[in-house]
């Protein structure tokens, strides 16, 4: 009955996991860029009242043998970089990838983050920037005398000098891909850096090799799907709601084994 409290509480420990990560799903439905996170669970270790393969006689032996498992625990949380709905904005500056790829922003302190946002605006001296005014990288800039800024599908900027009507290229927007973009180590901001697991970028041009296109006057939408969402919430509740349920009866039974001493 001890073993049964200790049980269930892992149980419950790991329906809470996946009710944070759910919920986190839902409130990010909406965000540009966000991509789902799925809660992975293993069973823990097995204590083993009658060994397998142990003898129950000289000419016999156990073919099954008896192990308790001793609950369940959370071993990851899976990002699923399935690529989401595209919504046509008609807005010069932003940009979604269709196929693999991301974009790449500079840090505040140099480093290198990676993102499929793509809602991208201009600060103070034209540069190309994301939401929280990183720099996008390469670095494009955009001069003030420019007008009918456009970008092909393989990332050339270009814009028109209104006085010439010449087209002038301005740059060219690279995308990185990595080996197991599971791997990435999430900022916030839906950004995110490489690590040991995702393997180094590897940087090229869109349309090329594996890269997706780049699409502009789109953006790409969160990957969630929020009827899927509600149903794993409601399944966590209710194993959460099962698992509390497994304390109270071995509550009572530890109870009744009290009165029955008195």
């Amino acid at each position: 009955m001890i073993r049964g409290l200790y049980t269930a509480a892992t149980g419950m420990n790991a329906m809470q996991n996946q009710i944070d990560v759910t919920s986190n799903n839902i409130a990010n439905v909406n965000t540009i860029g966000f991509k789902q996170d799925r809660a992975e669970f293993q069973d823990l270790m097995y204590e083993s009242l009658n060994y397998t393969s142990g003898l129950t006689s000289e000419t016999t032996m156990n073919p099954t043998g008896i192990d308790v498992g001793l609950g369940v625990k959370t071993s990851g949380v899976q990002k699923n970089f399935k690529e989401g709905d595209l919504q046509t904005t008609n807005n010069t500056l932003d940009l979604a990838i269709q196929g693999n790829g991301f974009f790449q922003i500079t840090m505040p302190n140099g480093d290198i983050a990676y993102t499929r946002g793509g809602a991208f605006k201009l600060d103070n001296e034209g540069n190309l920037v994301n939401g929280s005014g990183y720099l996008l990288e390469p670095q494009i800039t955009i001069p003030e005398n420019l007008i009918k800024v456009s970008i092909a599908n393989d990332g050339t900027v270009s814009a028109e000098d209104p006085q010439t009507g010449e087209i002038t290229e301005l740059g060219q927007i690279t995308l990185v891909d990595f080996i197991n973009p599971a791997g990435l180590t999430p900022l916030g901001n839906s950004l995110y850096l490489s690590s040991d697991a995702s393997g180094d970028p590897i940087e090229g041009v869109a349309t090329e090799e594996q890269f997706g296109s780049i699409s502009q006057g789109m953006i790409e939408l969160s990957n969630v799907k929020l009827v899927n969402e509600m149903v794993d919430l409601i399944t966590a509740q209710r194993a959460y709601e099962a698992n509390s349920k497994s304390i109270s009866t071995a509550d009572d039974m530890l109870a009744i084994v009290n009165q029955l001493k008195n």
